[in-house]
């Protein structure tokens, strides 16, 4: 198969001495940004973006690049079970579903168990997704080549409603971060009159926000400072590894085979749609205790109360990478910071990307392979270190953190502006997580909301201003009409318990 043919030139792109030695940085690293409470997946990549600047120039740097930031990516991923484990601190918010059973299971003097269940699962979940994109991703993209304007809104269109109609929260705030994201999107040159918006006669605002700027400050900084104010203390369980509980733990595994099988369809599915990580967690977590023999038992320290949210959560990070390659749409806020550092290094996401850079594609998705078998090596190995991380006061490492934003804002374009538009958008995050407004939505309009609007425009230019476009075919029309539906979802959900209540009330 043509896939398996490109598959292995991956490997041979991304199994150069210096890459496997990017795989182990990498996922050190994401191990060290998921252990500690107040980072996480797309903090730490947003916070590191800079250093790839210099990389993604060289002769086949970008590969390179990406598969550093996807292995801190990754390294996060396995790195937030063991706060949550050890300290019942979850390091992510997919985390916390994995302390409701894996803390019970350290106090019980099992923390070596929850956490190599902890580890392979995700590295089940991780893996099932990575072959689904293996062999699904080509098809999609071969597919999106025949999408026109009208076709890639209708995209940008479903993934915006998705965050509305999925959205734990209230569909308000959702709406209230988008906008702010649409709006700060806007500031600049408009592509198609040339005229300016939004820029208050400040010349540095001439190209409008610059993406890394506006995630360094809203990730990281707006989640520094809230740490800072919650003042985290670290009291937990101390942990060892040894081969003896890892291979007594593997025995255990395979008789919750259908939970893994429920778990990596659920965090696929989640990561592909906008769903992200944290809700696949957390339906997984009810979903295996629902259906389990032993589910009355959940919430004591159950194995399977760890395999279930840690494989979802798993999957569902590694597919949302799925849309962000195909379709140039990001499935969580980690895929769209590394949508926004594609962007930076030159690259188009999308479906033309399968055919003009193969190398870059497939070395990446190899790298996800070899990603994956090296965070759980590290993890398994290195616990009581990383473990020990978490005794460091967080303010000796809070200090290092900000340094280290503030240097990656100000080598964006030399300019001390930026640092100070830097602290200014860690205000705003800072303010957005105090109020409980999502920050997701935000960050998705500020990297999708000029293409989206391009591709609105055009679409409108070739139509004559008939909005009828977006149900021109079945394809585009389907696409707008779920849109929609997902729009409108939280309405009709409340309409429909509405009249359930009224039958329940009228039958009594």
């Amino acid at each position: 198969m043509e896939e398996i043919q490109s598959l292995i030139g991956g490997f041979a792109v991304a199994l150069s001495w210096f890459n496997v030695a990017l795989m182990l940085a990498g996922i050190s690293l994401g191990v060290l940004i998921g252990v500690l409470p107040g980072l996480g997946g797309a903090n730490g990549v947003a916070i590191l973006l800079p250093l790839t600047f210099t990389m993604a120039q060289q002769p086949g740097g970008a590969t390179s690049a990406i598969i550093l930031l996807s292995c801190i990516y990754w390294g996060a991923l396995f790195g937030g079970a063991i706060t949550s484990i050890l300290f019942n601190i979850p390091g992510e918010p997919w985390s916390v579903a994995t302390t409701f059973d894996g803390y019970p299971l350290a106090q019980k003097g099992r923390a070596g168990a929850a956490l190599t269940a902890a580890f392979s699962s995700s590295f089940v979940g991780a893996l099932v997704a990575v072959i689904l994109i293996t062999f699904i991703s080509p098809v999609i993209a071969k597919f999106a080549l025949r999408f026109g304007p009208p076709e890639f809104f209708s995209v940008y269109l479903l993934t915006f409603c998705a965050f509305v109609g999925m959205s734990k929260g209230a569909p308000f705030k959702t709406v209230a971060a988008m906008m702010s994201g649409f709006a700060l999107a806007a500031v600049g040159i408009d592509t198609v009159t040339g005229q300016l918006r939004l820029t208050f006669d400040i010349p540095e605002l001439l190209k409008g926000f610059d993406f890394l700027i506006a995630v360094i400050g809203l990730f990281g900084i707006g989640e520094i400072l809230l740490t800072i104010e919650e003042g985290l203390e670290f009291k937990g369980t101390r942990a060892k590894l040894d081969m003896k509980v890892v291979i007594e733990t593997w025995k255990e595994l395979p008789r919750y085979w259908r939970t893994s099988v429920r778990a990596s369809f659920v965090g696929c599915m989640m990561g592909i749609v906008p769903g992200g990580a944290t809700p696949a967690s957390f339906m997984s977590y009810g979903l295996a205790k629902k259906m389990s023999k032993d589910g009355e038992l959940f919430g004591t320290g159950m194995v399977e109360g760890v395999v279930a949210p840690e494989t979802a959560a798993h999957a569902a990070g590694t597919s949302a990478l799925l849309p962000m390659l195909t379709l140039g749409v990001p499935g969580s806020p980690t895929a769209a910071v590394l949508l926004g550092g594609l962007l930076i290094w030159g690259l188009q996401p999308g479906p033309l990307l399968f055919t003009e850079q193969k190398d870059f594609v497939w070395g990446l998705i190899a790298s996800m392979y070899l990603g994956n078998i090296v965070g759980l090596i590290v993890v398994l190995t290195c616990v009581p270190l990383f473990a020990a991380i978490l005794r460091v006061p967080f303010s000796i490492i809070a200090p290092v953190i900000l340094v280290i934003c503030a240097i990656g804002a100000y080598t964006v374009h030399n300019s001390m502006f930026d640092v100070w538009l830097m602290v200014a958008f860690g205000v705003l995050g800072y303010v957005f997580k105090k109020l409980d407004y999502p920050m997701a939505p935000l960050v998705l309009a500020l990297v999708l909301g000029d293409r989206a609007e391009d591709s609105f425009r055009q679409s409108m230019l070739g139509s004559g201003g008939d909005l009828s476009v977006f149900f021109a075919n079945g394809l585009v029309g389907t696409i707008t009409g779920l849109s929609l539906l997902l729009l409108f979802w939280p309405l009709i959900s409340q309409g429909i318990a509405l009249l359930r209540d009224r039958h329940g009330n009228g039958g009594k």
